[in-house]
Formats: structure tokens, C-alpha cells, sequence
């Protein structure tokens, strides 16, 4: 065969279409791409977080003390508080009696905080305000004091299960196994659709709750501040487990602490006890 018939046959083989089985295209489509799978790997571990999260917070209240925690009306905490500044003691410490009413439908969430041994000196939280009470009479507490409890209560173990777990959106993340004080805990991220999060740590044993943290912008700096709190020393009260220990961090350092004395589950309150217009009477 001449150069040119070569040319000739080789330009005629080209002009031709590719012929491939049909069998092995159809295998080809059947192959998911690796984003593909990487997606649907993400989806069930997604998944699974969830599932353990969610799980992990049921076991949650039920060691607190399942119904009995759930349906907590009000609660009497004694006990003494210290300050620290930069995480050094202030070589003080103040006795207190907390007076807290849970909120229902009929209730508002309220707290009443007497402070010295002549209970002489009394904070009172509303759902959006505190205010200082004294026998000279009543002013509001300083805004960034209350913006600071306000965080703390939007924030807080029962913030958790009876809102932050209904609200529509919600994403709970299952992060592993981590250590609190060298304890070996569990640790669950609940992640609010406007971004909000907090973070709880478990007993890997217990299952009870030994530090929640959340982050908050610093106004001032335009920076993050992490807010923990720790929990130890749990006994029983009237069937729901109670750290008698709580200890607060600010950016790591300690910032206050609490030693619990005495808990009274269901004590008695009046409305009276929260009215800030009633100044208290002078104690000699």
C-alpha cells in the first residue's frame, strides 16, 4: 500500500465514532464521584452527631433527676460566695440566700438574692432587668452587670432543655470524648440558627453536666470572650442531683465561686418577694 492510500484510510478511521458497549457506560454513571460520596459521608456523620448529642442530653436529665428537675417550680440556695480578680481571691467571702422561681406559664422567670448575714443587701432579677435593694431604697444594677446574668440565664442548663432544643433550626453536635479537671466527660455543642452556641460537658460516667461554656463579642476589644462555668460535688435533694460546687471563668480565669450549704426544692414564695418598689425595713 502506497503513502497516499495510507493517508487515505487513516483519515476515513478517524472521521469514524468512537464505538463503546453500552454495558460499560452504564457502569461508568453508576460510579459516584469522590464529592459525591465525601457529601453523603458528611450527611450520615452528620446525622449520627445528632443522634448522639441528643441522646447524651436525655441521659443528661435523667441523672439531674428526670420529672423532678423537669418540673422544678422554685428553689432555696444557701451557701457563701467569693470573688477573684485575674483568678486571685479577694480574701473574702459573703453568705447568701437565693430564692429562684422557675419560669411556667404561669410564672416569669425571677430571683431574689440576699447577701450578708443581716440579709441586708438584696439583688432582684426580672426576665430583662436587676435591680439593688437596701432599707435607703432601690436602684437598677449596672448595665453590664445585667447584660452579663441575662447571658448567663439565656445560657444555662435549663435554657437548654426547655428552649434551646424546641427552637426550630437547632443543631446539636457531638464532639467527642474531652476531660474536665481529668475527668473523662463528653462534650455537646448546641448551635442556634443565629449563630448562638453553647457548649455543655458531660460525665462519660454519670452522665451529669460538669462545665458549660459559651463565647460572647466583647464590646469593647470587638473580640470573643469565652464564659465557663464548672460544676462539682453533686448530692441529692429531694430527688435532683445539685452541685454544691460551682465554680465561674472569664476567659480562663476564675472569677467566682460558690459553696452550697443548703437546697430546698418547692419553698414557698410570695409576690412581694420580687416587687422592687418595696425598700427593705432598716435592721439595727
Amino acid at each position: 500500500m502506497n503513502f497516499a492510500v495510507k493517508l487515505s484510510v487513516l483519515a476515513c478511521a478517524a472521521s469514524l465514532p468512537l464505538l463503546v458497549p453500552a454495558r460499560m457506560v452504564a457502569q461508568a454513571s453508576d460510579i459516584p464521584s469522590a464529592q459525591t460520596a465525601a457529601q453523603n459521608g458528611s450527611q450520615t456523620q452528620g446525622v449520627d452527631q445528632d443522634k448522639r448529642g441528643r441522646l447524651l442530653l436525655e441521659q443528661m436529665v435523667t441523672a439531674l433527676g428526670g420529672e423532678s428537675w423537669l418540673s422544678r417550680k422554685t428553689v432555696l440556695l444557701r451557701g457563701n460566695t467569693a470573688a477573684f480578680f485575674h483568678g486571685a481571691p479577694t480574701l473574702s467571702t459573703t453568705p447568701y440566700w437565693d430564692y429562684v422561681q422557675f419560669p411556667d406559664a404561669s410564672h416569669a422567670d425571677l430571683e431574689r438574692i440576699e447577701f450578708t448575714k443581716k440579709r441586708d443587701v438584696v439583688q432582684i432579677w426580672t426576665t430583662s432587668n436587676g435591680y439593688e435593694v437596701t432599707y435607703k431604697g432601690t436602684k437598677p444594677l449596672p448595665a453590664d452587670q445585667v447584660a452579663d446574668h441575662l447571658r448567663r440565664q439565656a445560657h444555662s442548663i435549663e435554657s437548654v432543655v426547655h428552649f434551646w432544643l424546641k427552637q426550630p433550626g437547632i443543631v446539636v453536635l457531638y464532639e467527642g470524648a474531652t476531660q474536665v479537671e481529668r475527668r473523662p466527660a463528653d462534650k455537646v455543642t448546641l448551635l442556634a440558627a443565629n449563630n448562638d452556641a453553647v457548649t455543655l460537658e458531660l460525665d462519660a460516667t454519670s452522665h451529669l453536666p460538669l462545665r458549660r461554656s459559651y463565647e460572647t463579642r466583647n464590646e469593647q476589644f470587638k473580640d470573643l470572650d469565652e464564659e465557663q462555668e464548672e460544676y462539682e460535688n453533686y448530692q441529692p435533694y429531694q430527688g435532683v442531683m445539685t452541685a454544691l460546687n460551682i465554680s465561674r471563668y472569664h476567659n480562663g480565669d476564675l472569677a467566682n465561686q460558690r459553696y452550697l450549704t443548703g437546697v430546698e426544692y418547692g419553698v414557698a414564695t410570695t409576690p412581694d418577694m420580687f416587687d422592687t418598689s418595696l425598700p427593705l425595713k432598716h435592721k439595727k
